[in-house]
């Protein structure tokens, strides 16, 4: 499983990196007196937020498929009787 989400992961750091590099273009021709300040805050804060969001997707879907959640529903239906 570690070696699917490392995987996973390499593609999906790739992912936010084009897309960071997509919101950092758009930023910089929608005002002509950009700072690079807001472009580094935008580059991060976009590449973090999609690397975060896609990361715990990933991590959803890798337990999903290892059977782990299965087990834990069995518990909870045995808690309600």
């Amino acid at each position: 499983m570690l070696v699917r989400f490392k995987r996973a992961m390499r593609l999906l750091a790739l992912l936010s990196i084009v897309i960071a590099a997509i919101a950092v273009i758009l930023v910089a021709q929608g005002n002509s007196g950009t700072h690079i300040n807001m472009l580094i805050a935008t580059a991060l804060g976009v590449g973090l937020t999609v690397l975060l969001g896609t990361g715990l997707m990933t991590l959803m879907f890798l337990s999903a498929d290892s059977g782990h959640d299965e087990q834990a529903s069995r518990y909870q239906e045995n808690d309600d009787l």
